[in-house]
């Protein structure tokens, strides 16, 4: 049995034009031990499906599908029971480390309030624990920044405390959400590396937010590529950005940066881009969301959401016209 497995994930938002699908039959599985990605621009859907898992939903959305974390009904749970299994055994790394922690306590109350709850400990024990988890994230002088306040830390120092509090009760899975998200690029690598070596010492599953491809061929073993609320394409990470089929797909793996290459990409030196925007939640059609801008399109990619082609073994990609690239 699968660590997680999620089927038909649908998630309804409201807005203020009315009802909006967020999420249209999102599916997916994670064993223990494995690393998952999720890439696609802004809107796309990357961190509503982490908030899914997490039951942190905003309030009004309606859930349909199946989410079945170690056997559990997640979508069946009530708050409370959710907020036993959140922080012991899921565990979430927010975008930013600034919102994600209380101004008011101090690192040390924060990263021991999770052990005192989950696991029961006397304050003295969690906060000898406390210390421990953040010598293990290597924040420097972790024993002076116990007393420390959130305002009183650098932004790549609380990015480590946030991870610290992730990882105190153990969990079996770990969201990243855009883990590096307002850091240098120098901290960045720093963060994902840590967060590499802490998942496999642990042996957690992973799964990684990110709109960085290079990001996800480092560091996860399958990749979900998303666009409009569904995945568009998913296989090994190796074989989706080698053998990339969805026009979404190439079309981010075209807009890659890549030193050397100087003034020579595109017209005037220019990147080269993905026409358009991400459609609003409101106005997703019922086909295949990117339609509108892709070349290859045809009337049947937006009569109705096109189904899953097998590609290769685990490669599945959601397009009718692979073969026309």
């Amino acid at each position: 049995m699968s660590l997680l497995e999620v089927e038909d994930l649908r998630v309804t938002l409201p807005t203020a034009r009315g009802p909006a699908q967020a999420l249209r039959g999102v599916s997916f599985t994670l064993e223990r031990g494995q690393t998952l990605g999720l890439i696609g621009e802004s809107g796309c859907g990357k961190s509503l499906t982490a908030l899914a898992l997490m039951g942190l939903l905003p309030e009004g959305a309606t859930v349909q599908g199946r989410i079945r974390f170690d056997g559990r009904e997640l979508t069946a749970l009530d708050d409370a029971a959710l907020c036993r299994l959140r922080g012991r055994h899921l565990a979430m790394v927010f975008q930013e480390p600034m919102s994600a922690l209380n101004p008011l306590h101090t690192i040390g109350r924060q990263v021991a309030e999770p052990l005192r709850l989950h696991l029961g400990l006397p304050a003295a024990a969690a906060r000898a624990q406390a210390l421990r988890l953040l010598e293990r994230v290597q924040l420097p002088h972790a024993a002076q920044r116990l007393d420390s306040y959130p305002h009183q830390l650098s932004g790549g120092q609380r990015q480590r405390v946030v991870i610290a509090i992730a990882l105190a009760c153990g969990p079996a899975l770990l969201v990243a959400d855009e883990p590096t998200t307002a850091l240098d690029v120098t901290l960045q690598r720093e963060v994902l590396q840590l967060i590499a070596s802490l998942v496999h010492e642990d042996g957690m599953a992973l799964l990684l937010i990110s709109h960085d491809l290079g990001v996800m061929a480092e560091h996860v073993q399958r990749l979900l590529v998303m666009y409009g609320g569904t995945v568009v394409e998913d296989g090994a990470a190796a074989s989706v950005l080698q053998r990339a089929a969805h026009p979404y797909t190439r079309g981010l793996i075209a807009a890659r940066p890549r030193l050397g290459q100087g003034r020579s990409r595109g017209a005037a030196g220019r990147l080269v881009t993905i026409p358009g925007r991400v459609p609003e939640l409101a106005d997703l059609p019922p086909g295949c969301a990117f339609a509108d801008r892709c070349t290859l399109a045809v009337d049947a990619c937006r009569a109705a959401l096109p189904p899953a082609v097998v590609l290769g073994p685990g490669h599945h990609v959601r397009c009718p016209r692979t073969d026309a690239a």
